[in-house]
């Protein structure tokens, strides 16, 4: 196992004379920005003058300048903004001021390593990823508890920046749970990978085709969301809270031999054979040009989907089921 690191392993006086911009205020960006301030460190963010954020972040206490001023007066960069917007900002406002020595930092890797972003040669570049979206990386925080994250080094000029990496992520609270080494390939390719075939893509269609059977066999949509919606927040939590065989305890026995004798008649290896044609696409760039293209062209696919989504009737009786679980 990969060693982990905790608060006490972290000297986060590196940090000390440190300014942090943070750039971006949506779900990380929030989450990173007060962490850190409620750490005692420095820190200011970058948002266009025009953004929502901005009196958000000031309400909570934070400097904010405009994303060109925020870079040029920090030491550290954190871009905290989505993959697709990244290079255009980096491009406008971050690139010109950055200064030999800076650390220019990331949550997610895929504009580095799919070069979309070359930093320049003089400058350290690290990244630090929470393992949980940002209002859980805050909330975590907030309760004295942490969310794991993983840390890698890209750049290192400086030949201090895996200690900046491993301070900045004990400053948002991941020290409290664990800090783990990677490194930026092996972040994108997991990241994408786990998303694609399992978090989203996968369980997202494992449920629909689910329903869309029950239904198509004459059973209720209530009583098939219930089974193939509803459950899952049940299964995972058991498995988040002790493991696959820990859900295997606590379901029956009549569920558990359901498993053994029929998941692999779903998850077929002509299934794990595509899954390994997923992660060549994502390992190759494939997949992050089909994504840059899609972006370019103004999104037509995601937008079609996401309209085919908001009409399947998965969401029209789950959004009525769970008004009534709230009531």
């Amino acid at each position: 196992m990969k060693k982990v690191y905790l608060d006490k392993d972290i000297n986060e006086k590196v940090l000390k004379d440190k300014k942090i911009a943070i750039i971006g205020y949506g779900s990380q960006g929030h989450a990173h920005a007060q962490n850190l301030k409620d750490s005692g460190f420095e820190v200011c963010v970058g948002l266009n003058k025009e953004s929502k954020s901005v009196t958000k972040a000031q309400a909570n206490g934070l400097e904010v300048y405009d994303i060109a001023t925020a870079a040029k007066q920090a030491d550290i960069i954190m871009l905290l903004v989505p993959d697709e917007v990244m290079p255009e900002i980096y491009e406008k406002d971050i690139k010109d001021n950055l200064d030999a020595g800076n650390y220019l930092a990331f949550a997610h890797a895929f504009n580095v390593h799919y070069n979309q972003i070359v930093p320049p040669e003089d400058v350290n570049v690290f990244m630090v990823a929470p393992k949980s979206p940002g209002h859980m990386v805050r909330r975590q925080y907030e309760n004295g508890k942490g969310v794991p994250a993983l840390y890698a080094v890209y750049q290192d000029k400086s030949n201090n920046t895996e200690l900046i990496a491993k301070a900045y992520a004990k400053g948002i609270g991941s020290g409290r749970s664990g800090i783990l080494e990677t490194t930026f390939k092996e972040e994108v390719e997991t990241d994408l990978f786990g998303e694609q075939v399992v978090l989203c893509g996968g369980v997202v269609e494992l449920m629909k085709s689910g329903f869309e059977v029950l239904v198509e066999a004459g059973y209720s949509q209530e009583a098939a969301y219930f089974e193939c919606v509803n459950e899952m927040k049940l299964i995972i939590d058991m498995i988040y809270e002790g493991g696959i065989m820990n859900m295997n305890n606590s379901i029956s026995n009549t569920a558990e031999f359901g498993e053994y004798v029929v998941g692999k008649k779903i998850i077929t290896q002509d299934t794990k054979q595509v899954m390994r044609e997923v992660l060549e696409d994502i390992k190759n760039g494939d997949f992050a040009k089909e994504f840059i293209l899609e972006e370019k062209a103004n999104n037509p696919k995601i937008n079609a989907h996401r309209q085919n989504m908001k009409d399947h009737s998965i969401e029209k009786i789950g959004t009525q089921l769970r008004k009534l679980m709230t009531m």
